[in-house]
């Protein structure tokens, strides 16, 4: 793979996100890579351990949209919602299979809006699918995948809600 220059690439997705829309809703966004991909993530600093990178900490939840060799032989992306140990998170009493029924639960009204979304995994993988890409709008699709994000974000709040001490 070549690595800068999809990094480049997400990198210029990721400068095309609604910044106004990442700051309402206390978004961040990070490109970076992880193993063999290049990926861009979206999460809240809430959603982490307090005193660690969200980025790598014991506990968090993110969105991410990923590339890797097999994507690129494929032409798609991937994408997830990963929830890491909610068990620890502060201000919360969360069972992680109890949070994702609940997350899946209401992410049935809108997971029509996710091509070749799957939700049939264990508690650390809310949702997972892909998308068909032509390389040559990559960044719009990348783009594409993080505003829908952007509207499923009340979800993970008012599953959290459900949890709170």
């Amino acid at each position: 793979m070549h690595t800068t220059y999809y990094l480049k690439r997400f990198q210029n997705a990721a400068d095309q996100i609604d910044k106004t829309l990442l700051i309402s809703k206390q978004l961040e966004v990070s490109v970076g890579l992880y193993i063999d991909s290049v990926f861009l993530k979206l999460y809240k600093r809430s959603w982490a351990t307090a005193d660690q990178d969200p980025l790598t900490a014991e506990t968090r939840i993110f969105f991410s949209v990923w590339i890797s060799d097999a994507e690129i032989k494929e032409q798609k992306i991937a994408y997830n919602i990963h929830a890491f140990k909610l068990r620890k998170l502060k201000g919360y009493s969360i069972e992680s299979r109890k949070f994702a029924e609940g997350f899946r639960l209401r992410f049935k009204n809108v997971e029509h809006k996710w091509p070749n979304v799957a939700t049939n995994f264990g508690p650390q993988t809310l949702m997972q699918g892909w998308i068909k890409t032509d390389f040559k709008k990559l960044e719009n699709d990348i783009i594409g995948l993080s505003n829908n994000f952007l509207e499923i974000v009340p979800l993970i709040g008012n599953t959290l809600a459900h949890f709170k001490r």
